[in-house]
């Protein structure tokens, strides 16, 4: 597979390594050839990695089972999750789950990946709703466009919302970086 087909989500195998990546950037500079900028997860160690490729570099694709499943309860430092097919419950542990317990309420559906009989990753949706639950009140009359105010979420997640978000609404958290896309 060329390295331009990449997408977060996708495990590759580099020297003998099963890495899932987290994110991917294709850069094309104006006068110099384009690359691909991948964070990488090894399976192995849990640690991120950057790495660079050459655009249309071949990488070899690994195949991850994915199954869907519902966040039920956290329990110590392991997750408990439910296959939504044979409703058999999985204790994935805090490596696997990594701060996605931030953006997860109970029953919340993810579509987690196995390789190998054991899972490797989460894929979270693009947005969630969260109940904004301390917050400070809007300042009167503040009406610049990119003020925004601390505000805590249910889950404990802090992020910067605008000034007329109050305690108690519903908010779309954006789970790829953490930030406030709109009023739910």
């Amino acid at each position: 597979m060329k390295s331009t087909d990449l997408r977060p989500g996708m495990a590759i195998k580099m020297d003998g390594k099963l890495y899932v990546i987290t994110q991917y950037t294709h850069v094309t500079p104006g006068n110099l050839r384009a690359f691909v900028q991948v964070k990488i997860r090894d399976i192995e160690k849990g640690t991120i990695i950057e790495k660079r490729l050459r655009s249309g570099e071949e990488v070899e694709q690994v195949e991850l089972d994915r199954r869907a499943m519902q966040y039920l309860y956290a329990q110590g430092t392991t997750h408990v999750f439910m296959d939504n097919q044979n409703f058999e419950q999985h204790e994935l542990p805090e490596d696997v789950v990594g701060d996605m317990p931030l953006y997860m309420l109970p029953d919340t559906e993810v579509i987690v990946l196995w390789c190998d009989g054991r899972p490797v990753s989460i894929e979270m949706p693009n947005v969630v709703e969260l109940l904004v639950t301390d917050t400070p009140p809007g300042i009167k009359g503040a009406t610049a466009t990119n003020q925004l105010k601390e505000a805590t979420m249910e889950t404990g997640l802090k992020t910067r919302v605008p000034p007329f978000i109050t305690n108690g609404e519903k908010v779309r958290i954006n789970t790829t970086d953490g930030s406030y896309a709109s009023r739910a």
